[in-house]
């Protein structure tokens, strides 16, 4: 009787995503993501509320402090509905990055028992957050209608808008997870560093307010793209900012990929160091 011989091997040199092993997984990434929502509200009195009442109220409080008080320039439009627009996109962003940047260290334990593809976990990360992203968009339709804003065939963007905004926060994910296992500071460092963010990119101002001079620089910010074409889309506060849209986009590839990059590189000592 013949004997089968399996030899595992590391990976070499710097490699792409495993998609055929993602596959191979997906059962394990439904079931994170399926997790990751239910962890979030679990033995909460208002539930998925949460996902309603976060953008809503700050953008109450950014309507009364930068709309009414420093009186910030909003395109023409309501600064609730302007303001609240950029929180629905900055919310997941800022939240995938979060969630993704913990997923390797608050999962320790699976990692050092047992193999699976480690790409797993933060994009359990950044899949679970969609729910919420889901509800926000709920939450800016109805004031749609309340603020009697049409939607015009610029809405048919979304979707590309989306997968940019996804790829930037895998991007991010992938990187910051990465680093967080062996630096544990950046876990540290990412509450200041969303807040941070959040100010360079057009979430309380538009990308209007930025000199002229500088909006090229400016749009290397992936968000910058996602956010004003969001507004493009569903407030017409200006014509879809292609230029926006497409430096970002080459942004969130090369996040992408060097992310990817890095991420395999430094899984290989994920268990010994987690």
């Amino acid at each position: 009787m013949s004997t089968v011989i399996t030899k595992i091997r590391p990976t070499k040199g710097l490699q792409f995503i495993n998609f055929r092993e993602l596959r191979d997984y997906k059962d394990l990434l439904y079931f994170l993501v399926l997790r990751g929502i239910k962890a979030k509200y679990a033995q909460s009195i208002l539930g998925i509320g949460w996902a309603v009442i976060q953008p809503l109220f700050t953008t109450l409080v950014f309507t009364i402090v930068f709309g009414n008080l420093a009186k910030v320039t909003s395109d023409g439009l309501p600064y609730f509905i302007f303001s609240l627009t950029g929180m629905v996109c900055w919310n997941y962003f800022s939240g995938t990055l979060t969630e993704s940047t913990n997923s390797l260290v608050m999962n320790a334990n699976m990692i050092s028992k047992v193999y699976f593809p480690r790409l797993v976990l933060p994009l359990a990360a950044v899949f679970s957050k969609l729910l919420d992203f889901i509800i926000g968009m709920i939450l800016l339709i109805i004031f749609l209608f309340v603020y009697r804003i049409p939607l015009s065939a610029e809405v048919l963007m979304l979707p590309v808008l989306i997968l940019l905004l996804l790829m930037t926060s895998i991007g991010m994910g992938m990187l910051l997870s990465a680093m967080a296992v062996q630096y544990r500071d950046v876990r540290h460092a990412m509450t200041f560093l969303s807040q941070l963010l959040m100010y360079a990119a057009p979430v309380v101002y538009p990308a209007s307010s930025v000199p002229e001079q500088y909006q090229t620089l400016y749009a290397l910010n992936p968000m910058v793209g996602v956010i004003e074409g969001f507004r493009a889309a569903l407030l017409h506060s200006r014509s879809m900012p292609w230029d926006f849209i497409a430096i970002g986009a080459v942004t969130a590839t090369v996040l992408l990929i060097v992310g990817a990059m890095y991420f395999r590189k430094m899984e290989r000592v994920f268990a010994d160091v987690v």
